[in-house]
């Protein structure tokens, strides 16, 4: 059977192409196949022009004709004596499914049962997961687990993916009240659903971000907190009295931090003094701690002994930074710099990115794409992939939602989230700018460069109060901002995708129902007589004409009666 299907393509490019186009009918070669998807995951946008129908021919012939083509047992004969993918060494297939991206993938899985085996349970779905939201949290249904009800790693991809799509559905809100003053810090810790918020009221609220109570406050730090970052065993606050306040997590209990302590406990609570100006943003990362003042400096802490190790020099205020992998980005005055932590060595410099200051940054999950958000309202995002050339890093992606400055950034993939002082959130999806380019050892994001000559519209935007939102993070189905008002608004997408399906639900059984009903009436129609056959249209029609006609014949006897006289 697969040698017909292989005939039929065979004659249906002799038809289409030249007779002495060869290679052509070559490209349905599986070799072939798997010789183009290798080089073409090497040799990524260097192909010419003249080889892509040859490629598109090659994928054709590997999604349809070669990988559906189970052929094991029927005695049918590819060229070079193979039958079908799945006679491939296990290590090559294994080879060949890293090649492919998310869906492709998935389109393998439906092709035959022993193929839905090898991609489902393949490695490259724990690839695709971490690469966009990290490790998932310690569950019972987590993989590696061992406990029954464990998931695969596909099975949290799909899962994650299908709950990406809850932030264009219904959402709830709800509004956090606690702070006397404006909040000018937000910070979200996933893995254990609390919100840390700071602001003019120099107090450090913790609030369950499922139920929206508030769970601790700290004694008022007598000066305005512009920063917060924390993570399952540090808090680190920061303000305008050029101080790092730090909880560490109580011995045995992770996520607890004890900040309403009345004095201060220097084992769990302690302070670090080195800038000489208010502190504007904090980050973490494993083994360091990162502050960036406007002293126009960013200090590098390290998380054992809480010593400074490192200085890093910037020549205007620094507004904000973002630490990733091995480097970290920061914002000072309009330019942006990507550092080495290790060695404080600058890496990259992006010059002049916005019209002002660039007040927010954000950063992918794997530190490959930077998002940038300026006073002039305009969103910037910039690739970081690592190249030889030193040519100049250009934006990939503009967008202008908002009409004052930009505040804040956060992103969770596959949405940029950003907030402004003129009350607006904006919701951006990243996934129609990228396309995937694949090699053997890793996969690289590309964006598409087409995209950077128009402005892109945001996917959706939440209003507010109406003032100014001075920050926002962003959860798996959640959204969290503080602002002027000194409350906290939350937005709660997690019921979006049920309450979705229940008026798909409803949208079926109404169309049953009327399908059901005029079925009846053609029964109906069809046992009466053939008078009344006649569709009410057609009666409604009639009954318009003898209307007119009588009508007309009223108007002509007033004719005639006035010329009579």
């Amino acid at each position: 059977m697969a040698l017909q299907c292989l005939e039929s393509a065979q004659i249906s490019e002799k038809n289409s192409l030249d007779a002495g186009s060869v290679e052509e009918i070559d490209s349905l070669n599986p070799s072939f196949c798997i010789s183009s998807a290798v080089s073409k995951s090497k040799n990524a946008g260097n192909l010419p022009k003249k080889n892509n129908s040859r490629y598109s021919t090659a994928v054709f012939a590997a999604r349809k004709g070669v990988i559906t083509s189970d052929c094991r047992g029927t005695g049918d004969y590819l060229p070079n004596g193979c039958r079908s993918i799945i006679d491939l060494p296990p290590a090559l297939v294994s080879e060949i499914l890293h090649c492919l991206d998310p869906k492709d993938l998935g389109v393998v899985c439906c092709v035959s049962t022993l193929l839905q085996n090898l991609a489902s349970d393949h490695h490259r779905w724990k690839e695709f997961y971490c690469e966009r939201w990290g490790l998932p949290l310690a569950t019972a249904a987590s993989p590696g687990s061992g406990l029954p009800g464990e998931k695969t790693w596909k099975d949290l991809f799909v899962e994650r993916e299908r709950r990406s799509k809850s932030f264009m559905g219904r959402f709830s809100i709800d509004t956090l009240r606690g702070h006397t003053e404006a909040v000018r810090a937000v910070c979200l810790l996933q893995s254990a659903k609390l919100v840390f918020t700071g602001g003019y009221d120099s107090v450090i609220r913790i609030w369950d971000m499922v139920e929206g109570l508030a769970l601790a406050a700290s004694q008022p730090l007598g000066c305005t907190i512009r920063a917060i970052a924390v993570d399952a065993e540090l808090l680190v606050a920061g303000g305008t009295d050029a101080f790092i306040q730090c909880w560490k997590v109580i011995e045995g209990n992770p996520h607890l931090f004890n900040i309403a302590g009345s004095t201060m406990n220097q084992k769990f609570e302690f302070r670090l003094w080195g800038h000489h100006g208010p502190i504007t943003c904090l980050g973490l990362d494993s083994a360091r701690i990162y502050s960036g003042s406007w002293d126009m400096t960013v200090r590098v802490w390290d998380r054992i002994n809480f010593k400074c190790i490192r200085t890093l020099s910037h020549g205007d205020w620094v507004w904000d930074l973002v630490p990733r992998g091995s480097t970290i980005a920061s914002s000072a005055g309009r330019d942006v710099y990507i550092w080495d932590p290790s060695n404080g060595k600058l890496m990259d410099a992006i010059q002049n990115v916005h019209v002002g200051n660039t007040c927010a940054l954000a950063r992918s999950y794997l530190g490959d794409l930077l998002f940038t958000g300026g006073e002039n309202g305009d969103i910037h995002m910039f690739e970081l992939a690592k190249s030889n050339d030193d040519s100049e890093i250009k934006p990939c992606a503009t967008w202008k939602p908002h009409e004052n400055s930009v505040q804040s950034l956060a992103f969770e993939f596959p949405w940029l989230v950003s907030c402004s002082s003129d009350g607006r959130l904006a919701l951006i999806d990243v996934r129609k700018l990228l396309k995937s380019a694949h090699s053997l050892g890793r996969k690289n994001s590309r964006v598409n460069q087409s995209s950077s000559i128009n402005l892109e519209p945001p996917q959706r935007m939440l209003h507010g109060s109406g003032n100014g939102w001075f920050s926002v993070a962003i959860g798996a189905d959640r959204i969290i901002c503080g602002g002027e008002e000194g409350t906290l608004r939350l937005w709660d997408f997690s019921q979006a995708l049920e309450i979705e399906e229940r008026v798909h639900a409803l949208r079926r059984i109404r169309l049953e129902h009327r399908m059901r009903r005029r079925r009846v009436q053609i029964e109906m129609n069809s046992k009466s007589g053939p008078t009344d056959q006649i569709p009410g249209a057609l009666k409604k029609s009639q009954k318009n004409v003898n209307r007119n006609a009588s009508w007309h014949v009223k108007r002509r006897d007033q004719k005639s009666r006035g010329f009579g006289n």
